[in-house]
């Protein structure tokens, strides 16, 4: 990938840089899955954890889990799962918009006081063209798109993963693997808002 590339995946709509990644062990739970999924989602962020040595932890001291996939077949299920609202207030507005536009995910993050990641929500509404994916790539999808904070439009015209000729099983893209891997490099800033901070995400790709 070039810098521009890099760049790209963490520009927002307004043009504007915008990078984060976590700063403290991810605690993850997912609702609405069966025990088979809830161990395929645990699988990807292990993986993720892996190639970024961001450590995965049973809870967050501060919020008991901070990362948390809503998997669903209509947004207004959203509205009777319980203290959901105290967790996201802006959750009233947010469904109606998301109900008119057909949306299928959406990611809400939280921040800490230096800018990094403490928090993340991932809702997912399971309709038809998710339910094509089999469970291994929608997982593994989902975890991708919270390990960092990407781009409004990161993976709008390529997906992060692809397939293997044999078998037929999705895999990280390895490029989107570096890029991963130099976001957690421990002498980066887990934030940063100047696009020269995608040179340095170059610089550590090509070691």
């Amino acid at each position: 990938m070039t810098p521009e590339d890099i760049e790209a995946l963490f520009t927002r709509r307004d043009g504007s840089y915008a990078f984060a990644r976590w700063g403290r062990p991810i605690a993850p739970i997912v609702f609405g899955v069966e025990d088979d999924t809830l161990k395929t989602f645990k699988g990807a962020l292990e993986a993720l954890s892996a190639i970024t040595r961001h450590p995965l932890a049973e809870t967050d001291p501060e919020l008991g889990s901070n990362l948390m996939f809503f998997l669903f077949r209509d947004w207004s299920e959203l509205r009777g799962v319980p203290d959901l609202g105290r967790l996201v207030p802006e959750l009233d507005s947010l469904v109606p918009r998301l109900e008119g536009e057909g949306a299928n995910q959406y990611r809400l993050f939280r921040f800490d006081a230096q800018g990094a990641i403490k928090a993340a929500f991932s809702f997912i509404r399971m309709d038809e063209s998710l339910q094509k994916w089999s469970a291994e790539s929608l997982a593994l999808m989902q975890a991708v798109q919270v390990f960092v904070m990407w781009g409004d439009g990161a993976f709008a015209e390529r997906s992060p993963l692809a397939r293997l000729s044999t078998g037929g099983a999705d895999i990280l893209r390895p490029e989107i693997a570096s890029v991963l891997t130099a976001a957690y490099a421990p002498e980066l800033p887990a934030t940063a808002n100047d696009p020269a901070h995608a040179l340095r995400l170059f610089a550590r790709t090509q070691a």
